[in-house]
């Protein structure tokens, strides 16, 4: 079978780019890397921003054609989206950093395979922070 060497990139379709940018930006300190009105792929608007400790990059799409309506982890296709982080520590910081931003979370859960805590993007897209634990195997770089 081939190889998969990582995740490369996420691209999440938003009704306000704008918005969703600086909130990913101010949230979660990812960094606008590229922008483009992008005809050549489909039409509308796409920024590009990169999470630097990891190199992933999570695309903001703004389709001209999107269909309206909310985000729900119901309907088939994206359930949620999942960033690790070394510990239920960090998890604690995090928590004061959404605190602060007065980012609605549901505080940190612990469940058999470890922490999580689960907040939304602008568009209600379901994100969350996982400590993993022992029990599974070591996330790669870049995964």
């Amino acid at each position: 079978m081939p190889n998969l060497t990582g995740l490369s990139h996420i691209d999440l379709t938003v009704s306000d780019i704008g918005r969703s940018a600086a909130w990913y930006d101010g949230t979660l300190g990812l960094e606008r890397v590229f922008e483009t009105d992008a005809p050549d792929m489909f039409p509308g608007h796409l920024v590009n921003l990169l999470e630097p400790s990891s190199g992933l990059i999570i695309s903001m799409v703004q389709h001209e054609r999107a269909v309206p309506g909310e985000f729900s982890e119901f309907r088939v296709g994206l359930d949620h989206l999942a960033f690790a982080v070394p510990s239920r520590d960090d998890l604690e910081t995090w928590v004061a950093h959404f605190d602060g931003l007065g980012v609605p979370h549901s505080g940190i859960t612990d469940i058999w395979y470890g922490s999580v805590l689960v907040f939304r993007d602008p568009d209600g897209i379901q994100l969350e922070l996982a400590a993993l634990s022992a029990l599974l195997p070591e996330p790669t770089q870049g995964a």
